[in-house]
């Protein structure tokens, strides 16, 4: 599925990754492919997300992703019980739900299931609320999520990302660069425009 139009390379476990779906319809003045990879298989990994060395710094990590919440005037975060979070299976779907048509809308519907209603995305019933969202019929989703052609697809499009030089999510790539971050959005918006 590789072309020249850009990309927005993203995993659910990711939080920045929840802000910049939030704000990238409106701020990208072009339309981007919504790409699901494992940020867990990319160079950069989780992006440190997840790899504290104690409560403090968890909580700084935590607070500052609230206060971009707010300053973005998105709904405030209610986090998950479970962090980092295991998104394997929702990624799963998002890969699917990319393959019918429907990626920006359950990935919106999964990002807000997990930072903004605080659930865990491995619970299948959580997963199911969100593809539901998006007319995803359940027995569908259950069984693409098990289909070796979507875990394929997922990882074919998470190499095809670190081709292209995303090391850390999210990110945006053009054939003007890689933009990565919750500041990389506004970077690619003021270059795409």
């Amino acid at each position: 599925m590789t072309s020249d139009a850009p990309a927005f390379y993203f995993d659910l476990a990711v939080p920045e990754c929840y802000l910049v779906a939030e704000r990238i319809l409106r701020l990208l003045p072009v339309a981007c492919q919504w790409r699901p990879v494992l940020a867990s298989q990319l160079p950069g990994g989780l992006g440190g997300f997840g790899g504290w060395r104690c409560a403090e710094e968890r909580e700084i990590a935590l607070s500052q992703l609230e206060r971009d919440a707010a300053r973005h005037g998105l709904q405030p975060v209610r986090w998950p019980q479970q962090l980092p979070l295991d998104s394997s299976l929702a990624m799963r779907v998002a890969t699917y739900a990319a393959s019918i048509g429907r990626a920006v809308a359950f990935t919106q519907a999964a990002f807000r299931q997990i930072y903004a209603g605080g659930r865990d995305l491995s619970v299948p019933d959580n997963v199911l609320i969100a593809a539901a969202a998006c007319e995803m019929h359940p027995s569908a989703v259950l069984k693409a999520a098990e289909l070796r052609s979507v875990r394929d697809a997922l990882e074919r499009a998470t190499a095809e990302a670190a081709a292209r030089g995303v090391g850390a999510l999210p990110a945006i790539w053009s054939t003007s660069g890689v933009f990565v971050g919750d500041a990389g959005l506004d970077e690619a918006a003021e270059l795409l425009a």
